[in-house]
């Protein structure tokens, strides 16, 4: 993806009324799980997490996903999805960091992205399903907790094109479970927990209930005052989580229609409404171009009550992270974790930028944007989104 770099300053603001519209682009450290705070006519179950008052920041995989096909060092640094980049992400200014839990065959919830796990013997490239393996069979990848296990098995990663890359990054670490990382991340930073299924298979809602159940069995003994937040491209497990639990809230993953998938619910923004609607689900978390592309969805996820938080690789430029707060878009998840959390927070040294980012944005009295204003924000996404 070809960007082009745009100055915030070049951003036109609405007039604001600092009494009432605060805004400023400093992370907080709240994104509340209270419950039963709930206003005549909102649902049950409904936590104040859908009345954000800041924009909040999420460090995806920890401290940003590996892209080996990508030229960027930065996106080759850490090992994401790793207590290195978990505590990495953690000294930073950012509100949660973001994973991806999968159950080992032995029921162990453990923290990977992929469906499944390359290596290599005697030169020929070896795939196993992550889900059929035992944690300890998973932990024989990559690099060992104890030196005695000796040298692991190489780990290789194949992109969705069918490249296939040896897994090297500056600074290495070993797998990790769910009970690890909150044994060991640092505290005050939250979690979103995605729970991840592959997309190319059809669960069983007692397969479903399985997994769903050996996560809640961590994070109900391990979680302790940690703020957590759950979500998923799976609807029937979002909202099967919902009904398992109503104590964390839970959102429902969506890239709003960039692929097309057999299950409907999964290809637009009016569906992922629906699906939150439906199972009383707390959010929406969605692909950034997506909204983009539509961003009259705001508004009616706004009417529904819902938390509107993105992802993408656009998110890993401030200025488009600067616009999505300004839309009323309540937290971004980035791999460029150091960069976007300075830029937010940064004083410019424009008056006027200078003075938006010392406000908090009270997101209850959303902006009002002139058509000039929007028409301007709009316009300026496809000088970013070159090559999308």
């Amino acid at each position: 993806m070809a960007v082009k770099a745009v100055h915030v300053s070049d951003v036109p603001h609405p007039n604001l009324d600092h009494q009432q519209q605060q805004l400023a682009l400093s992370s907080p450290r709240g994104f509340a799980n209270t419950v039963d705070n709930r206003k005549e006519g909102e649902r049950e179950g409904e936590e104040t997490i859908g009345l954000i008052t800041k924009l909040v920041v999420m460090g995806h995989r920890g401290s940003g996903m590996n892209m080996l096909q990508s030229p960027d060092p930065r996106m080759k640094s850490l090992k994401e999805n790793s207590l290195l980049s978990f505590n990495a992400a953690a000294k930073l200014p950012l509100d949660f960091i973001e994973f991806d839990v999968q159950v080992t065959k032995d029921d162990c919830p453990v923290i990977f992205h992929d469906n499944f796990i390359f290596t290599q013997q005697q030169g020929v490239l070896v795939e196993r399903r992550v889900t059929d393996l035992t944690l300890q069979e998973l932990l024989s990848y990559g690099p060992q907790k104890d030196e005695s296990n000796g040298v692991g098995k190489p780990l290789f990663r194949k992109t969705k094109d069918g490249r296939v890359f040896e897994w090297k990054v500056e600074q290495d670490d070993c797998f990790c479970t769910l009970e690890e990382a909150f044994n060991k991340v640092e505290s005050p930073v939250g979690f979103n927990i995605e729970l991840k299924f592959d997309d190319q298979l059809v669960y069983t809602k007692q397969q479903l209930t399985h997994s769903l159940d050996v996560i809640l069995k961590v994070v109900h003994a391990h979680a302790g005052d940690r703020r957590i937040m759950f979500s998923s491209f799976q609807p029937d497990a979002a909202q099967l989580m919902r009904k398992l639990q109503q104590k964390y809230p839970v959102f429902f993953l969506t890239n709003g229609g960039s692929e097309i998938y057999k299950d409907t619910r999964r290809n637009s923004l009016e569906e992922a409404i629906n699906v939150c609607m439906e199972g009383g689900l707390q959010g929406i978390v969605s692909e950034v171009k997506a909204i983009f592309r539509n961003p009259g969805a705001i508004a009616r996820i706004k009417e529904a009550k819902l938390s509107l938080v993105t992802y993408g690789q656009l998110n890993n430029i401030g200025e488009v992270v600067y616009m999505q707060h300004l839309m009323g878009v309540e937290g971004v998840i980035v791999d460029l974790v150091d960069e976007i959390t300075r830029a937010i927070s940064d004083n410019d040294s424009d008056k006027k930028v200078d003075q938006l980012r010392k406000f908090q944005l009270n997101t209850t009295l959303p902006p009002q944007f002139s058509k000039e204003e929007l028409s301007f924000l709009l316009n300026l996404m496809p000088q970013l989104m070159v090559n999308h």
